[in-house]
């Protein structure tokens, strides 16, 4: 038993490492995933044809690509592609898409969490019902005045059911982050693991830490949704 407890003292601090690097790339990747997934959601609701298509096209590539794929082509594609000559020759400097591992897990996690938040927002602002911007128009307002006023304010509040999903998520996605070597909370495990070959151990533990987290994340984000939902106006959604 004390050699246990001195094991657990050993690679504690390995793992609480690893926690906060998970966690800051969970929060990171969100905060990515909404600043493109909102402006995506309202070129797919009130942008011209040619946006819409663009916007359909990045929604339906990420969502329909797996995210193993995306981080291995950022991480160790980008800078094989024609684009980095491109900017070569535009005079930025040579190597600038060669990413560091951490800014290759943030910039493909934060880009897949774009396409599915951006499905979030979409299903929200449809679901306010059109007579509310014609009500908004008719009072003077521009197109803009009534998406951001009227609009957005309720669609936002509308999508945290479907978002916190998202974020219990991505916790969970993180893991594939320690295949670029990124010393996650997976990625250290793996490297104890390796160590101690004590596999049997340290998954059904680190696997519980995973579970606390994302129980954390439900809980907190179904009281914010219950302190901010609308009544009558609900979105079917479904919880894991």
């Amino acid at each position: 038993m004390t050699g246990l407890a001195e094991f657990w003292q050993m690679i504690w601090p390995s793992l609480g490492n690893g926690l906060v690097i998970t966690l800051k790339l969970s929060v990171g990747a969100l905060l990515i995933g909404f600043l493109i997934g909102l402006p995506t959601a309202l070129l797919r609701v009130y942008g011209t044809k040619g946006m819409r298509a663009i916007a359909t096209a990045y929604v339906d590539v990420i969502r329909g690509t797996p995210q193993l794929v995306q981080l291995f082509f950022i991480y160790y594609g980008l800078a094989d592609t024609g684009l980095n000559a491109t900017l070569v020759s535009l005079g930025l400097p040579h190597g600038l898409l060669v990413l560091q591992p951490m800014t290759a897990a943030y910039a493909a996690l934060g880009i897949n969490s774009g396409a599915y938040q951006a499905e979030y927002f979409r299903g929200a602002i449809q679901a306010i019902g059109g007579g509310q911007m014609t009500a908004a128009r008719a009072l003077g307002m521009t197109r803009l005045q009534s998406i951001a006023h009227i609009v957005l304010p309720q669609a936002l509040r509308l999508a945290i059911a479907p978002w916190s999903n998202e974020a219990a998520y991505m916790v969970k996605y993180t893991s594939i982050v320690s295949l670029i070597a990124v010393s996650d909370l997976f990625g250290e495990a793996r490297r104890i693991m390796s160590r101690h070959y004590n596999q049997m151990v340290m998954l059904p533990f680190v696997g519980l830490m995973y579970l606390a987290i994302v129980l954390l994340i439900t809980w907190g984000m179904h009281h914010v949704e219950q302190r901010t939902k609308i009544p009558g106006l609900e979105i079917e959604t479904q919880r894991t």
